[in-house]
């Protein structure tokens, strides 16, 4: 498998393009940027450390990656200026994400590839590329709440000093403000979290609003998030190679699922070499239920801001 990382050379992509050579998954990582010496420097520095990793081809260069690639990974983005609004921001990226769709167009796509989009705003711009690329709304997959839910459960674990791979707990629907908690699943090795001792009601809406706060503690503190961002993006692409139909909290556009349609956000989706196989109506609580809708419409009005300028439905 061929993964090509658009935006290589940024902090999401370089780490995503890291984790993915400790997972020794893909077969072929190439990094691609604008700063084409930066994405070279990188895929240079990982070229270095394969030998102790695993066999891979790791390159940098432009779109001549694409015709051939299984997996397009988009993480190019812009952030926000000082001063400027949240829907300038979104503009900017859609303008900038609208080239790069057009450039992978004009490059060409497999039938077969799948476009793994990680740039924000990830849901409109999920929506955006199943609307503009010629695949099957299947094949087009964004990162979602993947990274807010695994923030969540290493905070729920941290606060709770236990395993972080034993805490299953996720949140769905918008990567932003409108994003929910799903407690009604939260389990550690299939055991109820709320009956666990120390857990009360106050500490979860502090560890939800932690991790709803999360992105913007990282960036205070070191400028971006990286790391776990990258170990997100190989989560995907993994379910993706191995075909292992997993079940992931991915941005997908959805066409029914809780009542909800014309619009991507995350609900729990069968992830595999396909790409989207399926997704899940898993009993939500009342409350739950209406933040998942709620969290659709709000989409969708930005959504619908974001059509009149750009055209589309």
């Amino acid at each position: 498998m061929k993964v090509s990382i658009i935006g290589g050379g940024g902090l999401v992509g370089s780490c995503a393009a890291f984790a993915l050579q400790c997972g020794g998954i893909a077969r072929e990582i190439a990094l691609l940027d604008l700063n084409a010496d930066l994405a070279g420097g990188h895929a240079l520095d990982l070229l270095h450390g394969a030998p102790s990793v695993a066999d891979q081809v790791i390159t940098s260069g432009g779109y001549e990656h694409i015709p051939d690639s299984d997996v397009i990974c988009i993480t190019a983005g812009l952030r926000r200026k000082p001063d400027e609004s949240r829907l300038d921001l979104i503009n900017r990226n859609v303008d900038l994400f609208l080239s790069i769709l057009d450039s992978v167009k004009s490059a060409g796509v497999k039938k077969d590839a799948i476009c793994f989009v990680v740039s924000n705003p990830v849901d409109i711009l999920t929506y955006l590329a199943a609307q503009r690329l010629n695949l099957p709304t299947s094949r087009v997959i964004g990162l979602g709440t993947q990274l807010d839910t695994i923030r969540f459960r290493a905070l729920i674990a941290q606060e709770m000093k236990l395993p972080p791979t034993q805490v299953k707990a996720l949140i769905l629907g918008e990567h932003g403000d409108s994003m929910l908690p799903v407690w009604s699943a939260a389990t550690v090795n299939g055991l109820p979290l709320d009956k666990f001792p120390g857990w009360t009601p106050n500490k979860a809406t502090e560890l939800f609003t932690r991790t709803r706060g999360s992105g913007a503690e990282v960036i205070k503190k070191k400028g971006g998030a990286g790391f776990a961002v990258g170990i997100a993006i190989r989560d995907v692409i993994e379910a993706i190679a191995l075909d292992k139909n997993q079940v992931l909290p991915v941005s997908s556009v959805q066409n029914g699922c809780y009542g909800i349609r014309n619009v991507a956000l995350s609900v729990p989706t069968l992830v595999g070499r396909d790409g989207v196989a399926g997704t899940f109506e898993v009993d939500l609580w009342p409350k739950e239920m209406q933040q998942l809708r709620h969290s659709g419409q709000v989409l969708r009005q930005t959504l619908e801001t974001v059509l009149k300028r750009v055209g589309g439905n």
